[in-house]
């Protein structure tokens, strides 16, 4: 039987079964210890369709496997099929459910019993206190209160299959919710009335434009006030460096004198850098050059199925650690204070950690924003990631050579499905109102991909083995351990974090053993780090742990912490003034001398990058 032919960017052997047609390595070896490759059948040529076959339907299914849901039914089930007492406190629950619903109707003046979760808006609009709104409004609210008793863990039920279960229901509640449907909706049909139809005629416009964009993979341009470079990513400077992996930016000087050691911000290529520079009034990047502060930033290219290989050990050493050099060489003599965010805050800990156990000390001190780096209590996402789910997103990516931010942009969607999907898909397709531009927004918009070896790398080997703080991750053959950190370390987690809850981002005090400051601020994974001096609303909660000080779990973390009103930057920017030596003279932007030389403006080409 003939071979198959290659497929261009198809990721090595760790992503493929045992005899299948693979490319040559063109990277260099892997320095992360290989994953347990799972239990394969013996090496059959027809596997090479098996895997074209289940690609498609990750493609089709928007990389989601079927296979790890339906086992979290079938398991749910069975323990409740075996749980007399559970099920019939489930049925004393629905009486009691239907109890209240029949005294809500029969006392007119009875306050409702059920009321919508914190972040649900679907039921904002005043009408939905009427009847019979009201009734519908309750009976969903009440049917999800069963729900979320029903899916409770049980005993011998595995945890993360109780979770699965209860995402499942909230998803088919959720699609039968009455806002969803015109006729059951008030908001909806006041617009109606009010407009003679039209809200409906502009929604289905809308319907049509977003879905041609879908099938097409077409972008609207920046809306007027948001442009790239102009608007948005405007802090000027200058890139200094390039390899086919990021862009270095250096920031122009705004003081005639700047703190010593310079800072060296490595965000993460799941997303364009420029959250960290947004607007001019929020952008984080502006703020540290006015305290002073000479700042390099990374740019990360947006991955093509060409750079499928990509690992993450290329992340960390032709990235992070190429970008350290050119800091170093650009503003020598001084340690470099580095400063990670999300998956950038990862590789950040990785690098620290290779850089203490091989004597490196370059850095400073180092800031993790938002950055896990133990993953047992990584939040709602674990839902998404086992064995056959990860096996589902590696044919995906073996099929295209990346994942997509719009198939990891649904995942995230749906774990808020009532506010992020149907609230803006009634607002959008029934009211017919135009999403309104904002900085956010357009950034949330520009999507980027994830190289598919890096990315199995990065799910198998922290996510799914969180190998990181077991002591089992290996950089060039040779286990890294987080303790060995000795630089301070500033961790900032936020309030209502659902990528990288602050209870997880919390453990690094557990695994560290070094100086640290730990803030807690309100908002979410991207609102809670954009928080700039002078937003309202805003409060944080800070302590210090000096130098192996024992460990404080983080409920009476909490307890023993008030907040504080206003933003954390300026308790950040007083930290690394602290940490920073003494006032020198702004640096030249790049060093053409050692090869560094400015080569065109900020924020240079990687970001336009589709």
């Amino acid at each position: 039987m003939t071979r198959p032919p290659k497929r261009p960017g198809k990721p090595k052997t760790q992503l493929d079964p045992p005899g299948t047609a693979q490319i040559p390595a063109i990277t260099p070896p892997r320095a992360v210890a290989p994953a347990r490759p799972s239990a394969q059948p013996p090496a059959q040529t027809h596997q090479y369709f098996d895997r074209a076959a289940r690609g498609v339907m990750a493609r089709l299914g928007g990389g989601v496997s079927t296979h790890a849901f339906t086992e979290a039914w079938s398991d749910w089930a069975q323990h409740m099929a075996r749980s007399p007492g559970r099920q019939l406190e489930l049925v004393e629950h629905a009486q009691q459910n239907a109890m209240k619903l029949m005294g809500m109707m029969t006392s007119p003046n009875a306050e409702p019993p059920f009321e919508p979760k914190a972040y649900d808006h679907r039921f904002n609009h005043p009408d939905w206190q009427k009847q019979p709104f009201q009734m519908w409004q309750q009976g969903f609210l009440a049917v999800q209160d069963w729900w979320d008793h029903a899916t409770e863990p049980m005993r011998g039920l595995r945890p993360e299959d109780a979770e699965r279960t209860r995402f499942l229901a909230r998803q088919m509640l959720d699609l039968a919710a009455p806002s969803n449907f015109p006729a059951l909706n008030p908001e909806i049909l006041e617009a109606t009335r009010k407009s003679g139809g039209r809200n409906l005629s502009d929604g289905m416009a809308h319907f049509a434009r977003d879905m041609t964009k879908t099938l097409t993979r077409q972008r609207d341009p920046a809306p007027k006030g948001f442009e790239i470079g102009k608007d948005l990513a405007c802090t000027p400077g200058q890139v200094v460096f390039r390899n086919d992996l990021f862009e270095l930016i250096q920031y122009a000087p705004q003081t005639k004198q700047v703190q010593a050691k310079p800072i060296l911000i490595v965000p993460a290529w799941i997303m364009k850098y420029y959250i960290l520079d947004l607007s001019p009034h929020n952008s984080m990047v502006r703020y540290l050059v006015a305290q002073g502060f000479t700042v390099f930033m990374i740019s990360w290219c947006n991955p093509t199925a060409k750079q499928a290989e990509l690992s993450l050990e290329d992340y960390r050493k032709r990235g992070v650690m190429a970008a350290l050099d050119a800091v170093c060489a650009i503003v020598p003599d001084t340690p470099v204070h580095a400063v990670g965010y999300c998956l950038g805050g990862t590789i950040l800990a990785i690098t620290a950690a290779t850089m203490a156990r091989d004597s490196d000390a370059r850095l400073g001190s180092v800031t993790l924003m938002a950055a896990q780096v133990d993953f047992v209590e990584a939040g709602e996402l674990l839902m998404f990631l086992d064995e056959s789910q990860i096996a589902f997103l590696e044919d995906l990516m073996w099929e295209q050579g990346y994942l997509d931010r719009p198939q990891m942009a649904r995942a995230f969607a749906a774990i808020r499905a009532e506010d992020l999907i149907y609230t803006r898909n009634v607002q959008r397709y029934f009211l017919g109102r135009d999403d309104l531009p904002s900085d956010i927004g357009v950034w949330n918009a520009d999507t980027t991909r994830m190289p598919a070896r890096m990315h199995s790398e990065y799910l198998r080997s922290l996510f799914l083995e969180n190998r990181l703080t077991a002591g089992r991750f290996a950089v060039e053959g040779r286990v890294i351990a987080l303790k060995d950190i000795a630089v301070p370390l500033f961790v900032v987690g936020t309030e209502t974090d659902h990528i990288a809850p602050w209870r997880s981002v919390y453990k690094t005090q557990l695994f560290t053993d070094c100086d640290l400051s730990f803030v807690l601020t309100k908002g979410g994974h991207n609102g809670g780090i954009l928080s700039e001096p002078g937003h309202k609303g805003r409060h944080y909660r800070i302590s210090h742990r000096p130098k192996g000080a024992l460990y404080l779990g983080p409920d009476a973390w909490l307890d023993q912490h008030s907040p504080q009103p206003g933003s954390w930057w300026p308790e950040w920017a007083a930290w690394l003034t602290a940490k920073g030596g003494e006032v020198v003279p702004a640096p030249t932007m790049g060093d053409p001398d050692k090869g560094y030389v400015p080569q065109i403006a900020a924020p240079g080409r990687y970001v336009f990058q589709p």
